[in-house]
């Protein structure tokens, strides 16, 4: 099993509807994440706009992969789009910086 963090950067002035939104992620998201493989998948957001994500899956590139190919995560990603910085021509999704892992008490 990986556990995997990762950093990301939303718009300030977005914040809040960003936080709205993640309150009602679609049912056909949710179920496509847990299909794919994300387990204990946890997003942290500071008012500077910096999202920190947390995510188990037994391979994050396979899992990231599985998602890619869900038509319901492109919706996701394409209606995601205008919250975050990103460079030209990318998708929430592939913009993930992953942070290495140091130490776990387990």
């Amino acid at each position: 099993m990986q556990r995997v963090c990762f950093v990301a950067r939303v718009k300030k002035e977005h914040l809040d509807e960003y936080k709205r939104r993640h309150r009602e992620v679609w049912p056909e998201m949710l179920q496509a994440l847990r299909d794919a493989g994300w387990r204990n998948y946890s997003l942290f957001l500071r008012e500077t706009g910096e999202l920190i994500g947390y995510v188990e899956v037994d391979d994050f590139e396979a899992a990231q992969a599985a998602m890619a190919r869900q038509e319901v995560n492109a919706r996701w990603q394409l209606e995601m789009k205008e919250f975050f910085e990103l460079p030209p021509g990318q998708r929430p999704d592939e913009v993930f910086e992953t942070i290495e892992e140091i130490f776990h008490l387990e």
